[in-house]
């Protein structure tokens, strides 16, 4: 270990509570460049599934970003017509 990471201090368990994101949060992985839900945070990593659904992956807490609110509004926006090309199709939601 370097000199320089030895007297890094560490978040302490209040802040890293304070600045986690909320299951169920859109978010957006930084690293991979995907967006996904929070699912939950375990063993120091973030958990996030695709939004379509799919296979989870972790990702470190400080490469995950809440969604902006123009992000927020497209994500909802293609449910949305997800959600009503389903129906059209006759498809059980």
């Amino acid at each position: 270990m370097t000199d320089a990471a030895a007297r890094t201090p560490r978040p302490d368990r209040a802040e890293l509570e304070r600045t986690r994101l909320p299951v169920g949060q859109l978010a957006h992985d930084t690293r991979q460049e995907r967006r996904g839900i929070v699912m939950d945070h375990q063993d120091g990593f973030v958990w996030l599934r695709p939004e379509g659904g799919g296979t989870e992956w972790t990702a470190c807490p400080g490469d995950v970003h809440p969604l902006n609110v123009r992000e927020q509004a497209e994500a909802l926006m293609w449910a949305r017509v997800a959600s009503a090309n389903a129906r059209s199709r006759g498809e059980v939601l």
